[in-house]
């Protein structure tokens, strides 16, 4: 077994200092091209639905060909880079043979078309997020940095993988701290020691670099934030329990219906071509609020308490199930937190038991570890973002009873599920009977 190099040795090595230089460098890059997807998408959303409210003809043309247009590029060119671009990350840090399969999943070629695809979604009315497309962006970039300096193989397979992807996590939400949640809990268990510092400092660099350039924690300005002991914490079983289902039953629409639409053999561009329709519709009825990202409409609920329709969470999750199955580059995390502000302002509506704000950031904590049975960055991604410590306990009991719900209706977490449309067969049959589905 080989001898490993001491500490004192790592420290003043020039191979390792290269290292070092190349993750934190990347994760700046990372940063930097997040952000600039971030300020573009929300000009994109914001001139959509500008448009569309003014000319109602314009969406119902645009969106259906828009989107088949986005997706037969999607297929065509850039094979790899659909939907979120999770799943693929997650994929290829389980590929440690077959260095093309992993090529297929994370490449220049792909952050390419993860940056400017979601972009041409916007501009057809999708409801894109960019959480998933960051994660891919990241790990792409870190990785193909990694085989320009020729890093060891250990670092290749894991280490530049994992921390591109969260840096590009962290940089998407300007979170430093649920990136590094992330990257344990949804992509990867166990990390080398060495390797695992490295991790986290680029998942910092990252996020401090979208955190500067665009002033956030982006959602509440609200520092007054509390839950006092007594009837309101009635409120974390309610919104647990409906933020769950909900979150539990998106994922369920998403992984049957990519089943049944695999099934039918539809064409691609078909298939988008109706979803397009759908997003068209489901835009006019909300008067154009399931268009974009969501992030607009998250800032209206948290920072200038203006209500929704009560349909809006609904209407915002099916044009996000309609974006997905498009084909289109696109993530869900973002319109997820919409839909679940969306959620909790319905809830402190028709159950008041606690303040409306803690009501609404406890269903954004539970639909979204409902969505990913990941309660852990649930709630340190809603603390984060939000800062709000005072109510941390409500947060993760709240988010820890939504992924038991969850589970009622899905065994598989949505991205493990996923997963099985980029791994070799034996490695599908291996995370099947694993997860038990």
């Amino acid at each position: 077994m080989p001898e490993q190099p001491s500490s004192a040795n790592f420290l003043f090595s020039v191979t390792a200092w290269k290292q070092r230089l190349v993750f934190w460098l990347g994760a700046i890059l990372v940063g930097l091209l997040i952000v600039m997807m971030t300020v573009l998408s929300e000009w994109v959303s914001a001139t959509y639905r500008t448009v569309a409210l003014l000319y109602p003809w314009f969406n119902f043309v645009i969106a259906p060909l828009g989107l088949s247009l986005t997706a037969w590029l999607t297929f065509r060119f850039f094979p790899g880079s659909e939907r979120s671009g999770i799943p693929q990350v997650k994929s290829a840090l389980e590929i440690t043979t077959n260095l093309d399969d992993r090529a297929r999943l994370i490449s220049l070629k792909i952050t390419a078309g993860k940056m400017l695809l979601p972009i041409m979604g916007l501009f057809s009315g999708a409801s894109v997020g960019f959480g998933g497309p960051a994660v891919q962006v990241g790990a792409s970039v870190m990785a193909s940095l990694g085989k320009a300096v020729k890093f060891p193989s250990l670092y290749q397979e894991k280490g530049l993988i994992l921390a591109g992807s969260a840096a590009g996590f962290a940089a998407m939400f300007s979170t430093p701290l649920t990136g590094i949640v992330f990257a344990i809990e949804e992509l990867g268990r166990a990390l080398e020691e060495r390797i695992s510092s490295l991790v986290l400092t680029a998942i910092i660099f990252a996020g401090v670099t979208a955190y500067v350039l665009l002033d956030s924690y982006i959602y509440l300005q609200e520092k007054s934030l509390f839950m006092p002991w007594g009837p309101s914490w009635l409120a974390i079983p309610l919104c647990g329990i409906a933020g769950g289902f909900s979150g539990g039953l998106f994922s369920k629409i998403i992984i049957s219906g990519g089943n049944l639409l695999n099934r039918s053999r539809l064409p691609i561009v078909v298939i988008a071509f109706l979803c397009g329709s759908i997003i068209a519709v489901l835009g006019y009825y909300s008067n154009g609020h399931t268009f974009g990202t969501g992030y607009q409409e998250t800032q209206s609920i948290l920072q200038e308490y203006q209500t929704m329709d009560p349909w809006f969470p609904l209407l915002k999750m099916l044009a996000t199930c309609a974006t997905f199955f498009s084909g289109i580059p696109s993530g869900i995390f973002v319109p997820s937190i919409t839909v679940g502000s969306g959620l909790g302002a319905d809830l402190a509506v028709w159950l008041p038991l606690a303040p409306p704000m803690a009501m609404i950031l406890l269903s954004i904590s539970a639909y979204f570890s409902g969505m990913l049975q990941s309660p852990i960055t649930s709630f340190v991604m809603v603390m984060e973002m939000t800062d709000s410590h005072d109510i941390l306990i409500p947060l993760m009991a709240t988010a820890f009873i939504a992924a038991g719900t969850s589970r009622l209706l899905n065994p598989r977490p949505l991205y493990r599920a996923l997963c099985d449309a980029y791994l070799p067969p034996a490695k599908q049959r291996h995370s099947t009977s694993k997860y038990g589905a």
